[in-house]
């Protein structure tokens, strides 16, 4: 058995991170907008006003969590700098970005619809620049036989809503957030076949992609069940609007091995695990399992409910699951054991694996095991909408970008794919690796920390020409393509 032959090869990326042109055709202002930049070492900070009139900043680091402090609106500093505002200007380049992705080949490019291009405020408000803005780039796409794959959220919240509903944590947010999916559901019908509600669903927690000031264990656990039935009636919305639309959602799945054989460890990987399994086992099988409510019973949290929300789960159930792999993790309960850098959460150091620049561990068998664990637990298609390698890229005297080691890293991960169609008989739909094209990190808010496959001239700094000039890499994708990855 191989890939399907209508296998989706193509790329990722999102708004925030690639479009810039913050405030530009009448967009409002998202939270992301007010995150300021960061590195490895140095958390990013998200910058606000008190009810006072005074600014401060309040440090998110790389797992995106720590609080916002409460009665504060996010503000945009006009003496700082924030690298989403330009990001690497997809607004401005997307005609001769959309060719390059083109020239490699791709069937498919996942994106997202920033809220606020539509809605500038996240309310009832639509802003038809925006939706002009889109049009353009579905029907570029569809030139070249470009499949959009489109988020309808990733992470950004209208910063009106968190400074005047607190986000997610309101029941009002559902109302507005479906206004917004009625509205790009109608507007792209025929132009948009696969959809995916909320990115990473699982690490939902900061401010920037909750809104919610305090977030401890109860408000998130509220503001988490508000997102569940906006992404069951977004569901249940698409598909009426459009029969034919493909509706999936998102997590980011790292596999948790135990740190021995002790019980102990096993159970503690097994507690992780459940981390994201909550969230997929809510928007496929329609209902909240008995270890979560379980656990909100242990800690006293009580979340409130419409009468009609279990049934709304229930039938707003997914058509596919889409997700991130970047790295597994361990789980244990030695406490002398290192911990380690991840996607937005930390784990246990595995004394096996090698690790990227920026701590990740590197394990393409892990990506074989995460498709194995999720086709036998739920039987949908799957789609790697992101898996990729941030690293430092070299620009040559000559022009050249080798990255080879980017090139090394895909390669494996693809194998371990095709091994888990093949060798496994889990049903593959598609496969579109991280930053096909250089943006901003969301951990660090990094130029430095690139994965594209093409080379944008922007560095952390805020210089740079925003040319672009295929890596190495480009040309070797170019081939896995084209061969339905027979070719590595």
């Amino acid at each position: 058995m191989t890939l399907r032959t209508n296998f989706l090869w193509g790329g990722a990326s999102a708004a925030h991170q690639y479009e810039g042109a913050y405030l530009e055709d009448g967009k409002g202002l998202c939270t992301f907008d007010a995150l300021g930049g960061g590195s490895y070492t140095e958390p990013r900070q998200v910058t606000y006003m008190d009810e006072k009139g005074q600014v401060g900043a309040a440090a998110v680091d790389s797992s995106m969590t720590g609080p916002v402090p409460k009665l504060t609106r996010g503000y945009v500093d006009p003496n700082r700098y924030y690298p989403s505002h330009e990001a690497t200007d997809f607004y401005h380049h997307w005609k001769e970005d959309i060719a390059l992705m083109a020239q490699m080949g791709f069937k498919c490019y996942r994106m997202s619809i920033a809220w606020t291009r539509i809605c500038p405020k996240g309310t009832e408000e639509i802003n038809e620049a925006g939706l002009a803005f889109y049009d353009q780039i579905f029907d570029e796409l569809r030139k070249y036989g470009i499949e959009p794959v489109v988020t309808l959220n990733h992470f950004d919240m209208p910063m009106y809503l968190a400074d005047h509903w607190d986000g997610w944590l309101s029941r009002k947010v559902v109302d507005y957030f479906l206004f917004f999916c009625e509205t790009v559901f109608k507007r792209y019908r025929g132009k948009v076949k696969y959809w995916m509600t909320f990115n990473e669903i699982n690490v939902l927690s900061s401010w920037c992609q909750t809104g919610v000031h305090e977030n401890n264990e109860a408000n998130l656990a509220q503001a988490h069940h508000h997102i569940l039935i906006a992404s069951a009636k977004a569901v249940q919305l698409g598909h009426h609007i459009d029969p034919h639309n493909q509706i999936g959602m998102m997590v980011s799945y790292t596999p948790c091995y135990p740190l021995t054989c002790k019980p102990e460890d096993v159970l503690e990987a097994i507690q992780f695990n459940r981390q994201k399994e909550f969230y997929m086992d809510v928007q496929v099988r329609g209902y909240y399992p008995e270890y979560r409510c379980k656990e909100l019973e242990r800690k006293h949290i009580s979340i409130a409910m419409a009468k009609d929300d279990l049934a709304i789960l229930k039938a707003g159930t997914v058509d596919f699951i889409g997700f991130s792999y970047y790295m597994s993790t361990v789980a244990g309960t030695d406490p002398n054991v290192k911990k380690t850098q991840g996607n937005q959460f930390l784990g246990l150091k595995n004394p096996y694996l090698e690790t990227s620049d920026w701590g990740w561990t590197v394990d393409p068998l892990g990506l074989r095991i995460a498709l194995i664990q999720m086709y036998e637990r739920y039987h949908l298609p799957l789609f790697v909408v992101e898996n990729g390698l941030g690293a430092k890229d070299t620009v040559e005297e000559s022009g050249a970008i080798n990255d080879d080691y980017r090139i090394a890293y895909l390669r494996s991960h693809i194998q371990a794919l095709k091994d888990a169609v093949r060798l496994d008989g889990v049903d593959v739909m598609g496969y579109t690796p991280w930053g096909c094209i250089d943006i901003v990190s969301a951990g660090t808010g990094e130029m430095a920390k690139r994965y594209g496959l093409v080379y944008v001239d922007k560095h952390d700094d805020g210089s740079g020409d925003l040319s672009r000039h295929p890596k190495k890499s480009f040309r070797w994708y170019q081939q896995v393509i084209r061969t339905n990855g027979e070719e590595l």
